[in-house]
């Protein structure tokens, strides 16, 4: 799909972005591949590793509609990575996480269309099923905007979809580098916010793998979420700090408990395949001929339950103390 394609990753200096394209390069064959971000450092030092023929470094913001009308110029496929992620800073700073989230999301839309891109995959958040904070809720508007951008084109191009998945491990402002650095320095106890709180847990190539697999399953219109396992907060600290006791801090402002994928309330619509779920669209398109429990890979999905809820506290899927140790130094560079 992606050989002598044009692909632009927004938000391309990320820990997911990096993947992305470490494994596009190795994989295929892009007649350009283009890292859209913000942040000149960033995309310095990430030249110093991705410095193939095909590779574009655009600094723009995706606040800026006519810098991305400017940057999808000729661009066959789309990965929205960028985001305000972090749940604190987006509590503090509510009108900068609306415009990067949802104003950044409606311009990558309106760019993509009037570029006539092929396919657009925009990343999502756990945090976006039945949001308590700011950043899940305007990751839901995203996550809104670009089902109901199909509509806008009917049955021309471009197609739409999202990809939402839990916590990545090891990615930067997680909890995995922050034990990590506790640990080094010879920390005597581990901060918990709570010890029942439970968390999704993916792989940073997890993560790119689903995205990819999506541009070649999509129709336009579904919510993708892949199968994955959670893990206890209280596990992952005994799993990198064996024997340090833990110190309970309490949940920070915007936290959950557990998180949520699929909420019940999107049971009705939701498709299982073997290895990820579909949610899927509530409104009716254009082509209306789509049969979603098929993907463009011929997999076949079925309704799941009534009342299917997935969640990470009643996942039947939970990672041992040796699982996740041995996880984390499969990871270890």
């Amino acid at each position: 799909m992606f050989d002598n394609a044009s692909v632009l990753i927004t938000g391309g200096t990320g820990s997911f972005g990096r993947l992305f394209v470490k494994t596009i390069l190795a994989h295929y064959r892009p007649k350009r591949l283009i890292v859209f971000s913000r942040d000149e450092l960033k995309q310095y030092e990430m030249h110093q590793e991705f410095n193939a023929p095909c590779m574009r470094y655009f600094i723009g913001d995706v606040r800026d509609k006519e810098r991305l009308m400017q940057a999808f110029r000729g661009v066959d496929y789309v990965i929205h990575a960028a985001a305000l992620k972090q749940v604190p800073a987006a509590e503090y700073n509510p009108t900068e996480c609306i415009r990067t989230n949802i104003n950044g999301a409606e311009n990558v839309i309106r760019a993509a269309i009037d570029n006539e891109v092929k396919k657009v995959v925009a990343l999502s958040t756990d945090k976006a099923a039945t949001p308590i904070n700011l950043y899940g809720a305007t990751k839901l508007a995203s996550d809104k905007l670009f089902v109901a951008a199909n509509n806008m084109v009917g049955a021309e191009f471009p197609r739409f979809s999202v990809v939402r998945y839990g916590n990545v491990v090891g990615s930067r402002g997680s909890v995995v580098p922050f034990f990590k650095k506790l640990v080094d320095e010879g920390a005597t106890e581990i901060p918990i916010t709570d010890p029942e709180m439970t968390r999704f847990w993916i792989t940073l190539q997890q993560g790119v793998d689903l995205v990819m697999n999506g541009f070649a399953r999509m129709y336009g219109g579904e919510i993708f979420v892949p199968k994955i396992p959670s893990i206890r907060i209280t596990e992952l600290a005994e799993a990198m700090a064996p024997g340090v006791p833990h110190r309970i801090i309490g949940i920070r402002p915007g936290e959950k408990l557990h998180e949520q994928m699929i909420p019940i309330d999107d049971a009705y619509r939701t498709l299982e395949f073997k290895d990820h779920y579909v949610i899927m669209p509530t409104i009716k398109f254009m082509d209306t001929d789509v049969r979603f429990d098929k993907n463009r890979l011929g997999e076949l999905g079925s309704p799941v339950q009534k009342g299917f809820c997935y969640d990470s506290g009643t996942n039947p899927d939970f990672m041992t103390v040796d699982e996740i140790r041995n996880l984390n130094e499969s990871l270890t560079p």
